[in-house]
């Protein structure tokens, strides 16, 4: 039995067996599983799994931290567990009363806040692997135009280098678009008029056209306007589907829907995205410009936090924001030294601790931890813990403090995080980076050897 089969098996026998799984999916890390009865969940049991590095309980889901990579081929396991229909998908869950429970659970579990913006982070999920290409291609071109680096390449290889940023800025020239067309998938309307929306909103021609005496803006108030026109458009197209005969809906639907919500988008909506984009670029800027220290301080210490409560999604729009305002984001080298914090706590506990199993969580985690991607960490080590996770946002703190004072900044949105940032940052900044993730490990180790943890037992 190949190791994910058998740690599948495992988990469905911790979460009260095959016919107690209403719903599954992964993420990047996690196995996310929502059940028919909480009752018969055994978290303990999950918690000793081999290849469960964490647990936690969000909304109403059973977060289980697997690692990347190992999420996914973990649900692939599970789903080939579980009873299916013929002709339909893996069924999840028992068939009988499925809504009704279901229902149940979300009435249980209801967090409005948490669940609006994990609705906009999906938005803009689907976009990460394209940000990180974008980010890495532009880091490359920094580094290959620097004379002290790769010598006369610029001059010899014109056109190469021209190829590359085309290849690098492609993603933003039809950044809007693909907000729209996932916009309108997670706000439950058309996908292709969540695009064509968008596309309205960025359209060269909107230059040529004059509104009360002024010049329309192509693409003004970015993602946040598109964000705005693409909800009201899923609403309009929702309500007149509910009020046209069938007979006429597929006609008339889509074009009183684009009328409608195009012109309310020019003449309000979009206006209104744009004051809202503008208030959150020069904000964050000036915050981080004028607060220096103290801000970059609290954002990089009070990110983990977030990240428990799932708030921290709602900063996704800031990051993108960022870059289409002003070229570069300097918002997520701070929040990124959260995560460096943590690898310095976790490697203090390494050292400290004389549990052998904890030490093997530990060395699991780090390698993917020096990559960005910090959950087992924090579910499986720092969190559970208790004082190394508060050492971790302490660490992260010292790191965010220094990023902030050195002005350093990022030509990504998001997706990257940890050591890998560095390939992405500035040209002349990447030291500065670098010197920041050093000082948010050595204050995580130093933070969390002198306030001690409590060794758990073999």
């Amino acid at each position: 039995m190949h190791q994910s089969d058998s740690v599948a098996a495992a988990l469905l026998s911790g979460l009260g067996g095959p016919d107690n799984v209403l719903k599954l999916e992964n993420c990047m890390t996690r196995v996310r599983v929502e059940v028919v009865d909480d009752r018969r969940v055994d978290i303990d049991a999950i918690k000793r799994v081999a290849g469960v590095k964490g647990y936690i309980m969000q909304g109403r889901q059973h977060q289980l931290i697997a690692g990347p990579g190992a999420a996914a081929k973990i649900v692939d396991a599970m789903r080939r567990l579980l009873p299916s229909a013929p002709g339909e998908s893996p069924v999840i869950g028992s068939a009988h009363g499925a809504a009704q429970t279901r229902d149940r659970v979300k009435a249980r579990y209801a967090t409005p806040v948490s669940g609006a913006l994990r609705q906009l982070a999906n938005v803009f999920i689907p976009l990460i692997p394209a940000f990180i290409a974008s980010g890495l291609i532009t880091g490359l071109i920094n580094l290959l135009t620097r004379a002290d680096v790769s010598g006369d390449i610029a001059r010899s290889y014109p056109n190469v280098l021209g190829l590359l940023a085309l290849f690098g800025s492609a993603v933003f020239a039809i950044m809007n678009i693909l907000v729209g067309v996932n916009a309108a998938r997670v706000f439950g309307g058309s996908q292709a008029m969540g695009g064509v929306m968008a596309a309205i909103l960025s359209s060269p021609g909107l230059a040529q056209i004059r509104l009360f005496d002024e010049p329309l803006q192509p693409g003004r108030g970015g993602v946040i306007a598109v964000l705005l026109v693409v909800a009201l458009m899923c609403w309009v197209e929702k309500a007149l589907r509910r009020h046209l005969p069938e007979s006429i809906e597929l006609i008339v639907n889509p074009l009183l829907t684009t009328l409608i919500t195009a012109s309310l988008a020019i003449v309000v909506l979009q206006p209104l995205g744009g004051a809202v984009s503008d208030a959150i670029a020069h904000g964050v800027n000036v915050a981080i410009d004028r607060g220096g220290v103290a801000v970059g301080a609290l954002l990089a210490g009070s990110f983990l936090p977030l990240v428990l409560t799932g708030l921290h999604q709602g900063m996704v729009p800031l990051h993108v924001e960022l870059i289409q305002s002003h070229g570069v984001n300097p918002l997520l080298p701070i929040l990124a030294m959260a995560g460096v914090g943590q690898m310095g706590a976790s490697f203090a506990v390494l050292v400290k601790t004389r549990s052998a199993r904890l030490k093997k969580v530990v060395r699991a985690a780090l390698p993917v931890g020096l990559l960005g991607i910090g959950e087992p960490l924090i579910f499986g080590v720092t969190l559970p813990l208790g004082r190394p996770f508060v050492a971790a946002c302490l660490g992260g703190a010292v790191g965010g403090a220094v990023i902030s004072y050195l002005k350093v900044a990022t030509l990504i949105t998001f997706g990257l995080s940890g050591l890998p940032l560095a390939l992405t940052i500035v040209t002349g900044k990447v030291a500065a980076y670098l010197a920041g993730w050093a000082a948010a490990i050595a204050a995580g180790f130093i933070f969390t050897w002198l306030i001690g943890f409590n060794d758990p037992e073999e």
